[in-house]
């Protein structure tokens, strides 16, 4: 049985060294500062060479109280100045209105223009990247808080402060417009409405003249189809007493001649005369009953028969009918329905229109000229800034030292493990097939 020595194998060790690992990077050294330099020289590279970038930004407050005094005091048109800085910021943000700006004011947007792209697809390059909106807290949304802060991001060769500050004037003006147009809107509209309550209390004033007038009308019609009634009756009335007197005075008229009495006489007369005596004697009749009509004579009675019979009317025997044709000449004209119909001005005479029409004319007298509104407080301008926020040389030349540095120590603990490796495996002899089969750890 052969035997071997047995052999010195140096064992892999299980964990690293930290020590023999920092000592071999401190060893290449070298390279590690080269690693670093290298990265510094490329990040200020980067930071001096990279296109610049800019920042301004404008910030709106709420305006005074005083400012919107006069619009919110015409009663038709309520904008508190909360209520106004919010319809701006919604004018600056609006993706309208800033495409509407971006095409007005073209020369202002040159460098944002691409070969190759539309005006609209430049437009969403620089509405994306470059301009921002801040709004305040919602928790802390109360009138001393507010405000609106508008940024712009820009390069070097771009006029970013005439950008912002026209695009602020821009959404201002565009939001004072609306609320002008809005407000004459909305005068027209109760104008048209006041107009529309007065042509109502127009028609109705109309419709009761008209009833008014028919009714009165139709009082008179009525009024003097009784009076005519009344009139003929009083006539027909007269005409049957005169032929009824008539027969009277035939009768009278021939019981007189039978009796011999052609003069007025009395039933105490006749008795005289039958008396022989020569004395005269005055007497004094004192009788309450009616004397027949006889004894008027036959002189009379036909004289007053020959008078009716030749009588054409009997009107003027009775005062009802002077009066009745009175009031029937009074009714041929109607003089309250005559003035209702002569009248020049109706509208004076519409009943509760006053109000409307002192409504109407406050609405005309307001000013809707929103020119001079002030709807917000520009609080802060932009201006132009000192220095550019991109890139930022300190920090780029900073963080490229530190990539270098932790780059070269890399570079460094990768050489030391290969070489490690190396010297490792040179070290290890070579076991022929019948010493492992004599080595009892094989077996």
């Amino acid at each position: 049985m052969n035997r071997t020595s047995p052999l010195n194998v140096p064992a892999t060790p299980d964990e690293i060294d930290l020590f023999e690992i920092f000592h071999s990077i401190w060893r290449q050294k070298k390279l590690v500062v080269g690693c670093t330099i290298v990265a510094g020289l490329l990040g200020a590279g980067y930071a001096f060479l990279a296109p610049k970038i800019y920042e301004v930004s404008s910030v709106l407050r709420p305006a005074a109280i005083n400012e919107l005094d006069a619009l919110n005091r015409s009663e038709v048109y309520k904008l508190p100045p909360a209520d106004a800085l919010a319809k701006v910021g919604t004018q600056l943000d609006s993706y309208g209105v800033r495409l509407e700006f971006f095409k007005s004011h073209e020369q202002l947007f040159k460098a944002f223009q691409k070969p190759g792209q539309t005006l609209e697809q430049s437009f969403e390059d620089f509405n994306r990247n470059s301009v921002n909106l801040v709004l305040p807290d919602p928790k802390r949304a109360d009138l001393a808080n507010s405000y609106l802060r508008l940024e712009l991001q820009y390069p070097s060769d771009i006029d970013g402060v005439a950008i912002l500050n026209g695009f602020v004037d821009y959404a201002i003006a565009a939001e004072r417009e609306q609320v002008g147009a809005d407000l004459k809107v909305i005068v027209n509209n109760r104008l048209t409405e006041l107009k529309g309550k007065i042509d109502a209390a127009r028609a109705n004033y109309d419709t009761e003249k008209e009833s008014k007038i028919a009714k009165l009308l139709e009082d008179d019609r009525i009024k003097r189809a009784r009076l005519q009634d009344e009139l003929n009756g009083l006539r027909l009335q007269m005409k049957m007493q005169r032929t009824n007197r008539l027969a009277e005075l035939a009768e009278a008229i021939s019981i007189a001649k039978s009796m011999g009495i052609r003069t007025p006489t009395t039933p105490s007369s006749m008795g005289d005369t039958s008396r022989e005596g020569a004395g005269q004697v005055m007497r004094t009749e004192v009788n309450n009953q009616n004397i027949p009509l006889f004894f008027l004579g036959t002189e009379t009675l036909e004289a007053e028969r020959a008078a009716l019979k030749l009588r054409t009317s009997d009107d003027f025997t009775n005062g009802r009918i002077a009066e009745i044709t009175k009031e029937l000449e009074m009714l041929e004209t109607n003089r309250e329905v005559e003035t209702l119909q002569k009248r020049s001005n109706e509208d004076i005479f519409l009943r509760d229109v006053e109000p409307l029409r002192a409504e109407i004319a406050r609405l005309r007298s307001l000013n809707i000229d929103m020119t001079n509104l002030k709807l917000v407080s520009i609080d802060r301008r932009a201006q132009e800034p000192l220095s550019p926020i991109k890139p930022k040389k300190s920090l780029v030349l900073a963080v490229s030292l530190v990539i270098g540095l932790l780059l070269g120590m890399f570079v460094a603990f990768v050489r030391h493990l290969v070489l490690t490796r190396r010297a490792t495996g040179a070290t290890v002899p070579v076991i022929s097939r019948a010493e492992r089969q004599d080595d009892p750890r094989s077996l």
